[in-house]
Parts: structure tokens; C-alpha cells; sequence
């Protein structure tokens, strides 16, 4: 896994490659971090439920996610949520959370932070 950067298996990315070189990259996982999942005490970007954060040239910001289960409660609201901690963050131009559920998450996709967090070290 490249450090700093979930949504990856065995060191390939899932969907595509995050724009890790970006001047707002840290900032926007730093926004990530801010949303929470309600029924499970770790951030989303932490879960691994970001899979992909890309910025373009613009300073807009597209984010590939997904959840933990199809039938999550938060579905529709969770993106929304991610949506509103990026958006005011100064440079970003606009925002865009796309949902997929392909590939499904995993307990894998969990960081470290995460597994210790949830007792799984």
C-alpha cells in the first residue's frame, strides 16, 4: 500500500490513482478524516471507504467512495456529508462524491489507525 493513501490492494489502486502530488491533497484527506461513519467509531477515510481523491489542475476535487454495506443507513446522506467538509476548504473549486459499490469494501481496506482503533490489533 503507498503510505498515506487507502482504497488500494496490494498496492494497486482500486479504482484509480489518487492525485497524491496535488498542493490539496493532504487538506482534503485531512476533510475526509472529519466525516464519520455513525454506526462505527472511525472516520471514513481511516475504514478505507475513500477510494479515490482526485484533484485536477482547476482545484476541483472528485471522490470515488463507497460504504461499508449497500443497505447503510447513511446512503444517501454520506456523500453529502463528505461533500460539505471538502467544499469550504480554501482552493477548492468544486466538489463531486461519486458513490460505487465495485469493487465491494472490505475488513482489508481498514488502516492501521482503524484496526487499532476497533481493537483488531
Amino acid at each position: 500500500m503507498i503510505p498515506g493513501e487507502f482504497g488500494h490492494v496490494e498496492g494497486r489502486p482500486l479504482i484509480r490513482p489518487s492525485s497524491v502530488d496535488h498542493p490539496l491533497y493532504e487538506t482534503v484527506v485531512a476533510a475526509c478524516r472529519s466525516v464519520y461513519d455513525p454506526e462505527i467509531p472511525v472516520n471514513i477515510y481511516d475504514l478505507g471507504l475513500v477510494y479515490t481523491i482526485d484533484i485536477n489542475n482547476d482545484n476541483d476535487v472528485n471522490v470515488v467512495m463507497t460504504l461499508t454495506t449497500a443497505g447503510c443507513p447513511v446512503a444517501e446522506d454520506m456523500p453529502g456529508w463528505l461533500a460539505d467538509a471538502i467544499a469550504p476548504l480554501q482552493g477548492v473549486r468544486t466538489v463531486n462524491v461519486e458513490m460505487t459499490w465495485d469493487p465491494p469494501w472490505g475488513m482489508e481496506m481498514l488502516s492501521e489507525e482503524a484496526r487499532l482503533e476497533l481493537g483488531f490489533i
